[in-house]
């Protein structure tokens, strides 16, 4: 049952993705973040029909995966709402229910990265009422091809601890 479930999550961002690479006005963002000894890697690309725009990378230390996670959500949406001509924003990881706190003003440990993210998205939505965001839930274990290379890149990185003699 559950490899039925992932080959129609499959099609489903495939059929997505052939979709939004037909318009130059559609910006998907595939992002992720991993943490090795203590150093979390975030990393976003953006695409805007079905070629690359960018990719960020960043390197914090003692952060936790949602923290992380919701940073390279934000470097995403940052470069994604900078575009001019982009009305719709596709953002998928592997870590929905980061995106989820993005929306409630409870979580008071996000609000950092939250705030920050809001306010891309009320400029956004400023610039047009009808401009769209999704989240696409898409987890490792599926091994999509445009989010395998994200997921790859955040666990190929081994840090070099500061202090060796304090990593555990």
């Amino acid at each position: 049952m559950k490899e039925k479930s992932d080959k129609t999550r499959v099609h489903q961002l495939d059929s997505m993705i052939i979709e939004a690479s037909s318009s130059q006005s559609t910006a998907i963002v595939a992002s992720d973040a991993s943490i090795k000894n203590d150093i979390a890697t975030s990393i976003s690309h953006t695409h805007i029909a079905n070629q690359p725009l960018i990719k960020t990378l960043h390197h914090t230390a003692f952060v936790t995966s949602t923290e992380a996670e919701m940073f390279a959500i934000r470097c995403g949406i940052n470069q994604a709402t900078a575009r001019t001509n982009v009305s719709k924003i596709v953002i998928i990881t592997d870590f929905i229910h980061a995106a989820k706190k993005i929306f409630n003003p409870s979580s008071h440990l996000f609000q950092i990265q939250s705030v920050a993210i809001l306010k891309d998205l009320c400029l956004f939505f400023s610039k047009d009422p009808n401009n769209l965001i999704e989240f696409w839930e898409c987890p490792s274990c599926l091994d999509w091809h445009l989010y395998k290379a994200v997921d790859l890149e955040t666990k190929a990185f081994y840090p070099t601890p500061s202090y060796p003699s304090k990593t555990s």
